[in-house]
């Protein structure tokens, strides 16, 4: 018998202080097809940097998929070399600068980081606004997404939350999008709500977007299902 030919690369980059745990479910349900790669974003403190740090490493051509801040760096490596990347799918996100209102947060969360205080930053800010209401009980998820933070650390907290500020906008580089891409957002995703994905959906030739029902932020682990029905698609579409 012929092993089955894998044809296709797909990189996988997680959100702010999440790791590889927040693509396993896509990890495990992909694996057997595509050759999986989840990247880092940590080691740098701008999202320039972070998308050159993880295309020197990638396949000269690959599907790419980005969660939250994830898919902001996936923006950047479009910018950088749209060549290179067939296809691409944005989670959860916000193509637009971060807001004015956000740049006093950020730079108090960064103060509270270095002086030791990340486990409350991820316990009273960051965990309270990931999750819808049916899985906020979910003491599981909740101790998963506290420990891919507190594992990452202080140092990559500090370094995304200015890679996160001083970020540009991508709303220009929507229509230079010309791959295959699909859009997903959980319908109570408090971060980056429906309405800007609604606004990229407009903005990117072609795009299919769907909304995910009983689900906020991290839509990969919450709705880990209805998310691999929706990659499976996208990655065999023409």
């Amino acid at each position: 018998m012929v092993d089955c030919i894998r044809s296709t690369d797909l990189l996988l980059i997680p959100g702010m202080m999440c790791d590889e745990r927040l693509w396993q479910p896509q990890v495990d349900a992909l694996s057997s097809k595509y050759r999986v790669q989840v990247c880092s974003i940590a080691g740098a403190d701008s999202i320039e940097e972070l998308a050159r740090h993880i295309l020197a490493k990638a396949p000269p051509t690959f599907a790419l998929a980005g969660l939250s801040m994830g898919a902001i760096v996936a923006f950047e490596m479009w910018r950088q070399a749209p060549e290179r990347i067939e296809r691409l799918a944005l989670l959860d996100t916000n193509h637009r600068a971060d807001a004015p209102e956000r740049f006093a947060i950020r730079n108090r969360q960064i103060e509270q980081a270095q002086s030791g205080q990340l486990k409350q930053i991820l316990s009273d800010e960051l965990k309270p606004n990931y999750l819808a209401e049916v899985n906020k009980s979910n003491a599981a998820m909740l101790e998963q997404v506290l420990m891919m933070g507190l594992d990452l650390g202080e140092a990559v907290f500090v370094q995304q939350s200015v890679a996160l500020r001083d970020r540009c906008d991508s709303t220009a580089t929507l229509a230079s999008i010309h791959c295959p891409v699909v859009i997903v957002c959980g319908s109570e995703d408090q971060l980056c709500p429906v309405s800007l994905h609604q606004t990229m959906a407009q903005g990117i030739r072609h795009a299919k977007l769907h909304i995910v029902q009983n689900c906020g932020h991290l839509s990969t682990i919450e709705q880990p299902e209805a998310v691999n029905t929706i990659l499976h698609q996208w990655l065999q579409a023409a």
